[in-house]
This record gives structure tokens, C-alpha cells and sequence, in this order.
């Protein structure tokens, strides 16, 4: 096992969607909740970093997952865009305990997502897909349609594309690049085509006197953080240039192409959205929002994802994100006391029954670490970007606090409360998130200059 990878067949998988797909789905993750609200177990009783990271790999890449999930109560379904959000660094070496850990993670990475390209084929492009039956997958939104499935897709076949180009002595990893470079002939005609649909849905909106292009113009789109359902939101429009422009970078879809359908070129596209959400001198969460103190106006997740909207080459869009960044820091609405925990939004948005009983406010009063870790590998970009040290100490505290988090509560958490607590609702009891460790530790490495944990070759 240790010397060759095999990616089985694939069977013939089904997909479906629609009102009954729906009314199935629901039914299927309350059951599932509820099964884990009475049967989850007890946390492992491990405290020191490198047992709680073991047990974790061991749990999150185990040869009987058919997806690669979190830890969460809600993890029986699957997320697309997760591999952008929270799984960006499942292949990086450093982060791999050995040559039986690397052939799980290439393997589990390869069939999530060849049944990802399955769905879109399939022109099933949604939020969750919920596993039915062998081989029957229902498609269903939360909320509202998505802004970032197409991106968690390309970003898992990203991973895969690049796992040989970083230094590893695992067969694993140059294996699991040429079956993407082969997922990516086979299905590179269905993600153009549901790439340049994206394209076609996105809507004008006029403000001060220009013109721009939004995806939520008229009606909400999801993304990581969509319980609030609100349009104009600028997450949402990030995820939608990422996925074009890696896209693009994957020689998928032509630029010209989506020129024709945008009527400006991609930098255009960017650079007005940075105008429009950055009028006001930082980054507006939504333009819906109420008027208010600046603070009020950000979120935490404007951070976006890895090598994702923020470039930090150019020094206008660099200042943007310090100023926005800066108002974060100096808000003490958005940090837990005492800490580097860094919670979604300073103002806690309307509870719906829903949140208080099974799920958490995503963009309420709670911190996510994978957020926060994304929070301070931005800091790292503008301070490469920038030839500074302005946020190194600034991440490495934040990666510091998780650290501590992670090993008080017994494994790395999905959230975190208010108080600094594990986050609870009657059926969600604080699950770990086994999935999403890898990327704490890649950061880590890239804060201090020295991996967190070493493995024997």
C-alpha cells in the first residue's frame, strides 16, 4: 500500500434534484443529526498536539469515508465547496504523517472529487449533496443557490493537478496528479459549461453613476457563511471571480469567452468589484447592510480563500484589505477577551429557530478557526506583498490561540463561542474538524519558518 495507489472503478452514480430531492434530503439530515445529537461519542481524551493530530488523520482520511468530510454533525452530506474553503492544504507533505497517510488522502481527495465532476455533468451544481442510496445522490440548496460550488470543484482538482510539484518523496502524491490531469480531460467540457452559465447569470447593477456586475444583484447566493441570506454580499462576488480565474488558469474556459459574456475582461471585472465594495476606503461586507460605524459593516470572511480573490501585488488593493484587516483588530466587539480569536461579524445577526436548535449562525457571534487561519495567511500575503513584518506577530498569535483551543477542547474545533467555548446548540455539541487540520499546520509552518510537527521519514 505503502509503494502504489489504485483508484478503483467508479460505478455509474445518479443525481437528483427538484422540490422531492429536497423534501428527501431535509429528511434525511434531521435523521442525521438526531443520530448524532444521542450517538455521538465522547471526545478523545488526548490533549498533546501531535496525539490529537494523529487521531485526527486517522479519523478524517479512514479507508471506509466515501468523501472527504468534517467532523460535524451535518458531515453525512457532502459540501463542494469545502475543498476551497477548508481543505486547500490536504496534500501538502508537511502536513502528511507518512506513505500510508499520503495513499488515504490521495485517494479519498480522487473519488470526492470525481463524484464532484459526476454532479456537474449531471448539471447538478448545488450547495450539499446528500448521499441516498448506493450510487443516488439527491442535490439540494440551503438558503439560496451557491457562489462557491465551482470553485471548492476546481479547487480540489487544483490540489490534485499540483500534489507532484511540491517536494515529496511519496508515490502517492505524482499518482494522484495523473489522475487529475485525467479527471480533468474527462470532465474539462462540463465545468467550462457550467462555468460560462455562471457567467451568463451574473446581473448589472448600477451605483454612483457605473456600471458593475454582481451574481446576487436581485436575490441572495451562498456562500461559506450564508445563513443571513443577504444579497450584494462581497463574498459571494469573490468566489465568482476566483472561479473564473481559476478556470482560466486551468485552460477550462478561454478569457475571451468570458469577456464576451461580461463585457469586460477579468481584471476589469476585479478591479470594479474592489471600487464598489471598497468605496467607502475598506471592504463592505454587503451593501444591503443598515448604516452603521465601519465595524459594523465587515466580516471576517472577506478574507476569502487560498490564492483566491486577494492578490496583494497591487498597492491600492493592499490597502484596502489593511484598512479593512485594521478596523477588525481595533474592533474589541470581533476578538473573544484575552485571545486572538477572531469572530465572524461584531454584530450578531437575527437566530432563527433552526440555529438554536440544530445549526449554528454561521455569521453570528462565534468564531471559526479555519477562518482565522485563513485571516492570518492574508496577513502573510500582504506582508510578503508589501516587504513588511506589519501582521506576522498579529497571525502568529492567531495560530497560537488555536493551537491552545485545540488543545483544550480535545481536538480542532469547527467553532468556537463567544465565551471561547466549544459551540453547542441542542444537536450540534461542538464536533471537531478533523478535515480542516492539515491547513492549520501548513499555515503554522509559513508564520514561523518551522513546522509545528515533525514525522520520521
Amino acid at each position: 500500500m505503502n509503494r502504489d495507489i489504485s483508484f478503483p472503478a467508479h460505478r455509474e452514480n445518479r443525481f437528483y434534484q427538484g422540490a422531492a430531492a429536497t423534501l428527501v434530503a431535509n429528511a434525511l439530515q434531521a435523521v442525521n443529526f438526531l443520530g448524532d445529537r444521542f450517538l455521538r461519542k465522547s471526545h478523545h481524551s488526548l490533549s498533546a498536539i501531535e496525539d490529537l493530530y494523529r487521531h485526527a488523520m486517522d479519523s478524517a482520511f479512514s479507508v471506509t469515508e466515501a468523501f472527504l468530510v468534517t467532523g460535524a454533525p451535518h458531515a453525512s452530506a457532502y459540501y463542494p465547496r469545502d475543498f476551497a474553503w477548508f481543505y486547500p492544504d490536504v496534500l501538502d507533505p508537511e502536513t502528511i504523517m507518512d506513505a500510508q497517510d499520503a495513499v488515504r488522502r490521495a485517494r479519498l481527495l480522487e473519488k470526492s472529487v470525481r463524484l464532484l465532476l459526476e454532479a456537474v455533468r449531471a448539471d447538478v451544481v448545488t450547495t450539499t449533496i446528500v448521499p441516498a442510496a448506493r450510487g443516488r445522490y439527491l442535490g439540494v440548496n440551503y438558503f439560496s443557490r451557491p457562489s462557491d460550488t465551482l470553485l471548492g470543484i476546481l479547487a480540489g482538482l487544483r490540489q490534485m493537478l499540483s500534489a507532484e510539484e511540491r517536494a515529496s518523496s511519496y508515490l502517492a502524491m505524482s499518482q494522484c496528479a495523473h489522475a487529475g490531469r485525467l479527471l480533468l480531460a474527462e470532465h474539462g467540457g462540463d465545468l467550462k459549461r457550467a462555468i460560462l452559465k455562471l457567467a451568463s447569470e451574473l446581473e448589472p447593477f448600477d451605483a454612483d453613476g457605473a456600471g458593475y456586475l454582481l451574481c446576487d444583484a436581485s436575490g441572495p447566493r451562498s456562500a461559506a457563511t450564508d445563513t443571513r441570506a443577504e444579497r450584494r454580499r462581497f463574498v459571494t462576488n469573490a468566489c465568482v471571480y476566483t472561479t473564473f480565474m481559476w478556470g482560466v488558469q486551468l485552460g477550462i474556459v478561454d478569457e475571451v469567452e468570458l469577456k464576451r459574456l461580461l463585457g469586460r475582461d477579468l481584471a476589469e471585472y476585479k478591479k470594479g468589484l474592489l471600487r464598489l465594495f471598497g468605496k467607502d476606503g475598506y471592504i463592505r461586507h454587503s451593501l444591503d447592510g443598515p448604516a452603521g460605524v465601519p465595524a459594523s459593516m465587515v466580516a471576517l470572511d472577506f478574507v476569502s480563500v487560498h490564492r483566491g480573490f486577494w492578490d496583494m501585488t497591487d498597492p491600492g488593493e493592499r490597502a484596502l484589505f489593511a484598512a479593512t484587516t485594521d478596523l477588525i483588530l481595533a474592533e474589541p466587539r470581533f476578538r473573544i477577551p484575552s485571545t486572538f480569536h477572531f469572530l465572524v461579524s461584531a454584530d450578531n445577526p437575527q437566530n432563527k429557530m433552526i440555529h438554536k436548535i440544530a445549526a449554528p449562525a454561521y455569521q453570528g457571534r462565534s468564531s471559526w478557526p479555519t477562518f482565522n487561519v485563513e485571516f492570518a495567511d492574508r496577513m502573510l500575503d500582504f506582508d510578503e506583498g508589501s516587504g513588511s513584518n506589519t501582521y506576522r506577530a498579529c497571525a502568529q498569535g492567531i495560530l497560537k490561540d488555536i493551537r491552545t483551543a485545540t488543545e483544550v477542547h480535545g481536538g480542532y474545533q469547527e467553532l468556537i463561542s463567544e465565551q471561547g467555548l466549544k459551540y453547542r446548540t441542542w444537536a450540534y455539541k461542538g464536533a471537531v474538524a478533523h478535515s480542516w487540520f492539515p491547513r492549520f499546520l501548513s499555515v503554522w509552518s509559513r508564520a514561523y519558518g518551522t513546522p509545528l510537527l515533525r514525522w520520521d521519514d
